[in-house]
């Protein structure tokens, strides 16, 4: 009678839960649909610079502002992007063309407003728009055999090789003069959906991509009762100059056009995502694939032969003598065991590890979530000087505050219960009363040459994927080789696990059990080579210059560094202790 009556209580629960659900898309998800005529928003994101890392809002410069400016709610990874998405004037309607339009009336911008914008064009920023939850692009047209032969070559290989870069620029320098775009000529792409006869067509926006130009408010010839101008020739117009020292005047103006394409709504990210150097990324991974595994053949074939031999010497029942005379790993049998120095702070850092490799909940810890808040805050406070959009709200910071204090603290404690309630782990031999002395170890056993030597082959493995993501991060590039993501993980954790059995296993040898914290800080021995490839990637591939933005770049790539060396460090600890538990398991211990 019980169990129905609860069975009917559940029921009842269910009946007057579901009826309040109601299904929802995730925005950018599902597509829309667009009549002939409709408005098709134009939104602005924010700007950016690969050299200053410093996000902007669109309307921080000044550009024509409606009369009333709605930003958009804002997830919290847009948030810490540092996206503002905000309506504009662009009045662009599906498939309707438009010639030349004004955005506003000349606007007279003063001569800090001019050095604001001066200065921004020198720092090669980006200005970033969308319609219909898709990034404006401008195309990029390269001719790959330029340089092979003359012009009659050049002339029967027409193929090019196109790409596109994320957003447009907001102005050029030529000879220390400063130009800005003023015109956009918006390209839209709309598919038209197949319906039955009679029916309206809808269409749907498949690609967005613009012509920045610069010309000069007098060749455009604006009307401004119309709102219409006359866009001139390319050949006979002069570009729109900004001189820092002085007030300039500006006219923003745009231009509509609308072509069908046959891509459908599902395949409009590929264009974005076209990428011309697929072949070397496979080559890449097919490369780091053999040496990985082949390295990692030969380094268990080694080790399961000597082991077969060790134990198999060490169980054999001689007598008394040669029982004496045993060296190796099975002499620390005794203190291999031994609980380490600050156990606490180890079995924290193995946590934040085991976290990141799960790659569930990152914040469910206490130390680890601590440094990432008290950088991030620190370098917020150096971003918030600047006046960026990348600086996080004060709100959103006490929303992640409540998160880490409402959830991730519960969260710690809730494991600790759990985790001291447990079962210890029983270990196959027992530890010693009295620890064992420490014989006198070689130069090459010592912990930051193991760090050096045991760091090389997991980084040697990814470092070429390592270039692609921080292209991705600090030069506003697409990254979305995911598949490739998960390959590359696959093989950190084969060679960083079999680098960390071979380690502990040389340490063993020589009669050195305190194996806890150097198998975590040798098997994150990659972390080093990280940093450095990320210091030379800030010398040779981005020219930032300025402290702050410099400050930023070492800020994250140190909480990079941080994270890479928990997950590295706990693969090859929990690695190297598996292997501990057999090897002892297979000796006979009297």
């Amino acid at each position: 009678m019980a169990a129905a009556a609860m069975e009917t209580w559940w029921a009842l629960l269910l009946l007057f839960v579901f009826p309040a659900v109601r299904p929802f898309y995730v925005p950018g998800v599902a597509p829309r649909d667009f009549h002939e005529g409709e408005t098709v928003d134009i939104k602005a994101v924010k700007l950016t610079s690969s050299r200053t890392q410093l996000p902007y809002e669109y309307y921080s410069l000044p550009y024509c502002r409606p009369d009333s400016v709605f930003y958009k709610g804002e997830n919290l990874g847009e948030v810490l992007r540092g996206d503002r998405i905000v309506n504009t004037l662009y009045n662009v309607e599906m498939n309707k063309d438009k010639k030349c339009e004004m955005v506003c009336n000349k606007k007279k911008l003063s001569v800090e407003e001019s050095k604001l914008v001066a200065e921004r064009i020198q720092e090669e920023y980006y200005v970033h728009l969308i319609a219909d939850n898709l990034p404006v692009a401008t195309r990029l047209e390269f001719y790959p055999n330029r340089e092979a032969g003359g012009e009659e070559e050049q002339r029967k290989d027409v193929v090019k090789d196109i790409q596109f870069e994320h957003g447009y620029r907001l102005g050029f320098v030529d000879n220390n003069k400063f130009y800005l775009h003023n015109h956009l000529s918006f390209i839209l792409y709309f598919h038209r959906e197949k319906l039955e006869q009679g029916e309206i067509h809808d269409y749907r926006v498949v690609r967005f991509e613009v012509i920045p130009q610069s010309v000069k408010v007098d060749d455009l010839k604006a009307v401004e009762k119309d709102k219409t101008c006359t866009l001139p020739e390319a050949s006979g117009s002069a570009p729109q100059e900004i001189d820092p020292n002085k007030e300039n005047e500006v006219l923003f103006t745009y231009s509509v056009h609308w072509e069908e394409s046959e891509i459908k709504w599902a395949s409009r990210w590929d264009t974005y995502l076209t990428m011309s150097d697929v072949q070397i990324h496979w080559f890449s991974i097919v490369n780091s694939v053999v040496v990985v595994f082949f390295l990692s053949g030969i380094l268990s074939m080694i080790i399961i032969r000597t082991l077969r031999k060790d134990i198999a010497n060490y169980n054999r029942e001689d007598d008394i003598e040669d029982t004496m005379e045993e060296s190796g790993w099975k002499n620390v049998h005794g203190d291999v065991f031994r609980p380490p120095q600050y156990p606490m702070i180890l079995s924290s850092l193995l946590g934040s590890g085991i976290q990141l490799f799960c790659m569930i909940l990152i914040v469910i810890s206490t130390l680890y979530p601590a440094v990432v808040f008290g950088i991030c805050f620190i370098l917020n406070c150096f971003i918030w000087g600047e006046h960026s959009s990348g600086a996080v709200p004060f709100t959103t910071m006490l929303a992640l505050l409540c998160m880490w204090f409402g959830i991730s603290m519960p969260l710690v404690y809730l494991g600790y219960y759990f985790g001291f309630r447990k079962q210890p782990y029983d270990n196959p031999v027992r530890t010693n009363q009295i620890p064992r002395q420490v014989p006198e170890q070689r130069w090459y056993m010592n912990k930051f040459v193991g760090i050096l030597m045991a760091g090389i082959l997991p980084f040697g493995a990814m470092f070429i994927e390592l270039f692609f993501i921080f292209s991705a991060i600090w030069e506003n590039q697409f990254y979305y080789l995911f598949g490739f993501l998960f390959l590359v993980f696959i093989i950190l954790v084969v060679s960083c696990s079999q680098i960390s059995i071979v380690m502990v296993y040389f340490q063993l040898c020589a009669e050195d059990y305190r194996w806890w914290w150097r198998t975590f800080l040798v098997s994150g021995g990659s972390a080093f080579y990280v940093l450095i490839y990320a210091i030379f990637y800030f010398v040779n591939k981005l020219d930032i210059v300025e402290f702050i933005p410099s400050l930023l770049y070492f800020g994250y790539t140190t909480l990079m560094v941080l994270s890479f060396w928990l997950l590295t460090g706990t693969i090859g600890f929990y690695a190297a202790y598996m292997f501990i538990r057999k090897i002892y398991a297979a000796v006979k211990i009297d």
